[in-house]
């Protein structure tokens, strides 16, 4: 049976490297895989993946009203595909992570989701919080905050470097933008943004 699986952490765990890990395995083995990211993450470029540690991928980049079952669904019957990965599933909407449970359970295709849980006021990501409901394995990768606990907060500083703690729940960022903590450290410097 293939699965739904939600890889889940703060900012800077890997998620990316580990997704475009995942694929060169399935390509070593001469399988074909698809890689989706949504559209609005244009880090990298548009349909781009790259990581920090300067792996890179082509994606097919998703529009939040695109239905990502039926792309799969046409690119499977053109020629199988062995898994489907996402990178930045929480920009993802409840209807898609649906349509994600459906390339699972009806065409039977794993599917690899990586995302952020929490926003940097510590809200669930729409997209996060349907693969936390749906998904069949979630699994976290961990990252360490300065002080060496787990980091589970994403902080969004400004170009000050302080703390911010408005606006859109939507920021697309990097280590310019967001610090991953532990959640001590992230309540004292919203402490201290006051």
């Amino acid at each position: 049976m293939s699965k739904l699986y939600f890889y889940y952490s703060a900012m800077n765990a890997g998620k990316s490297t580990v997704l475009l890990q995942s694929s060169y395995n399935y390509h070593e083995r001469g399988m074909r895989t698809l890689l989706f990211i949504p559209a609005m993450d244009t880090r990298a470029g548009v349909g781009r993946i790259k990581s920090r540690i300067g792996l890179q991928s082509d994606a097919l980049a998703l529009q939040a009203d695109e239905d990502i079952f039926e792309h799969v669904k046409g690119a499977h019957a053109a020629q199988p595909v062995a898994c489907v990965l996402v990178d930045e599933a929480q920009f993802l909407t409840r209807r898609q992570v649906e349509q994600l449970t459906d390339i699972a359970d009806t065409l039977r295709i794993p599917v690899l989701c990586y995302g952020l849980r929490t926003d940097f006021q510590a809200q669930l990501f729409p997209g996060s919080a349907a693969l936390l409901a749906l998904a069949d394995n979630l699994i976290e990768l961990k990252t360490i905050c300065h002080c060496g606990r787990k980091a589970t907060m994403n902080l969004r500083i400004g170009p000050d470097g302080h703390a911010v703690r408005e606006g859109a729940q939507v920021e697309i960022g990097g280590n310019d933008r967001y610090v991953a903590m532990c959640r001590r450290h992230f309540k004292e410097a919203l402490a201290r943004a006051d």
